[in-house]
């Protein structure tokens, strides 16, 4: 006799806005479980974070020393220079290719696991929205979660 368990997954998805930042690297955990109250409705899970730009980015890091923020910023701007004579696309400022870049290296999604309805993070762990704009504006992202 074969005995099967259906389980019922549960989909939430969620859109939010982050207020304008300035340029540098933002600890949002907060906001974004702030955002999804419904998370606390999954015991066990995933929550996908995705940005929808192309200028920023986000990440997950330290989130205790804020000079971990401020080495992230300076490490980015050595490695992807502004005013570099070969980059084409720069209709929007010096900034411009330059925040593509940077997005590109640190990615648009991250996927967190989700345990007793809360973000499975590390003690030291937090969210980063990663601005790499002088002037980005707003910032949306998609929350989506699945789990039981």
């Amino acid at each position: 006799m074969m005995v099967v368990h259906l389980t019922i997954m549960k989909i939430l998805q969620q859109a939010v806005t982050l207020r304008e930042r300035r340029r540098g690297f933002h600890l949002v955990t907060g906001e974004i479980i702030q955002a999804m109250p419904r998370l606390a409705e999954l015991t066990t899970g995933m929550l996908q974070v995705f940005i929808l730009h192309t200028s920023a980015s986000l990440t997950i890091n330290e989130n205790a020393d804020p000079t971990v923020r401020k080495d992230f910023e300076m490490f980015f701007n050595k490695a992807v220079p502004e005013n570099d004579p070969d980059y084409l696309h720069d209709d929007e400022g010096s900034d411009d290719m330059p925040a593509h870049l940077k997005a590109a290296l640190l990615g648009s999604s991250i996927l967190i696991p989700i345990s007793n309805g809360k973000p499975a993070l590390g003690i030291w762990q937090g969210i980063y929205l990663c601005e790499h704009r002088d002037r980005g504006g707003e910032r949306r992202l998609m929350l989506t979660a699945w789990g039981e």
